[in-house]
């Protein structure tokens, strides 16, 4: 696709989601996402809008006020991207989710939403860092691109975690069964780390979790079947089985080598899955535990369960190995989107502001997946010539040079430039510096 028909294709995305603004609302999301890419430096909002709104057709206030105050809901923004990503990633079968929480660093003594909470980057076996911030709980959409390789993890929904308000759980909850509102007809495979184990004993609607189990859990066999003729209550649980950890020791027979998909890449795994009750996470679910093993002995074992009986143990270890990819959007939003940096305090602007640098994270992947494939969009460097998939580094990039050539050059002509447009073209380039 040539740089025309790119550009036209990204403004033809934006034209989508038209219908949640108001007309007027809807040129300053437009401005604000066409701007947002191009930005150098810090992304706050009179930055995106010196680049977006180059002729400043709008008061500066007019964008702080839609984003802290506008009459237009994130909601209906997450419900059309999804359906898209979905519609073009997921036409059929079971659609996979991922769900993690992460910090935004935010400054200042009155944002909104901000609070003090650990923060698991900085953070280490031994020290715990606290930080001002955000703390968003984020449900993304796994998506194998083209290329294959990494699965990329898509932004869908996103809810700010409140110091005395609802709970991470009840966040991902309430997150789950509105994407299951949204796709009344679809199941749905969550995964998550062991924060958020207490999700399978939700009881979320055509959804199977897939997580973490403690490695010292306190684990049962399922009840025996009731006698005939037996008196009393029937047993919840079974007898008292070893801790997962106990359990890959004292296990001799019973593993089994998998071949499996971990970032991309295939590899050998011991593998060893029970059945098994976590009496204190679920009394009545039963639970189907995988415990994974490299056969070289240099990794850890990983204890983790599916509530997906069913599931086959290397699929389940690939599907929660494939949870990474949320951990690559979070370095990605925060690095390369600049999600922390618009400075707005008040009223929805600071959760707005950070679910737009989110949503803005889908849609360039979007836009890029549709637009060039598994074309090569990069230069060679001399000192990275095995290089054969983009990043999302590259995404941007790709989408940067659309943007600035349409806007530098629709109306010049083949001959030299005229001052005016020299002008122009220094004045641009220089804010991209």
């Amino acid at each position: 696709m040539n740089d025309p028909q790119a550009c036209a294709a990204w403004l033809s995305l934006l034209a989508t989601f038209a219908p949640v603004f108001s007309q007027p609302s809807f040129l300053l999301w437009q401005t604000l996402m066409c701007g947002w890419p191009l930005c150098p430096g810090r992304r706050t909002i009179t930055r995106i809008l010196r680049v977006g709104d180059h002729g400043l057709t709008h008061a500066h206030d007019a964008y702080h006020r839609f984003v802290r105050a506008g009459a237009w809901a994130m909601s209906s923004l997450w419900r059309m991207l999804a359906t898209i990503l979905v519609s073009h990633f997921h036409a059929a079968g079971v659609i996979p989710l991922d769900l993690d929480d992460t910090l935004f660093h935010k400054t200042g003594r009155k944002v909104e939403g901000a609070g003090i909470f650990r923060d698991a980057v900085r953070s280490t076996g031994t020290r715990v860092v606290h930080a001002l911030g955000l703390n968003l709980v984020i449900l993304t959409v796994r998506v194998t691109p083209p290329w294959g390789g990494v699965p990329l993890g898509l932004p869908i929904n996103m809810r700010l975690h409140r110091k005395n308000g609802s709970t991470y759980i009840e966040l991902a909850e309430d997150m789950v069964r509105e994407v299951s509102d949204w796709f009344p007809d679809r199941s749905f495979r969550v995964c998550a780390d062991g924060a958020y184990a207490s999700l399978a004993a939700r009881n979320l609607p055509r959804t199977h979790v897939t997580s973490r189990m403690r490695s010292d859990a306190a684990i049962y066999a399922l009840p025996p079947p009731r006698r005939k003729g037996q008196r009393g209550r029937p047993r919840k649980k079974g007898a008292r089985l070893p801790s997962p950890a106990q359990l890959a020791v004292r296990t001799r027979n019973g593993w089994c080598r998998k071949q499996m998909a971990l970032r991309g890449r295939s590899v050998s795994r011991l593998v060893l899955c029970r059945t098994v009750l976590w009496y204190n996470l679920s009394k009545a679910k039963p639970l189907l535990l995988v415990i994974v093993r490299d056969p070289d002995g240099k990794e850890h074992d990983d204890f983790l369960f599916t509530t997906d009986l069913a599931a086959a143990p290397e699929q389940v270890a690939t599907q929660y190995a494939g949870r990474w990819s949320i951990e690559d959007t979070f370095r990605d939003v925060k690095q390369y989107l600049g999600g922390e940096d618009p400075q707005t305090w008040k009223g929805k602007g600071p959760e707005r502001a950070a679910a737009l640098s989110l949503w803005l994270y889908s849609a360039v992947w979007l836009w890029y997946i549709t637009s060039h494939g598994t074309s090569r969009s990069w230069c060679p460097v001399p000192w990275y010539k095995s290089k054969q998939t983009p990043s999302f580094l590259d995404a941007l990039a790709a989408l940067r040079r659309t943007l600035w050539r349409h806007r530098l050059f629709p109306t010049s002509e083949s001959g030299p430039l005229p001052p005016k447009m020299v002008d122009t073209l220094i004045d641009e380039l220089a804010r991209a510096a």
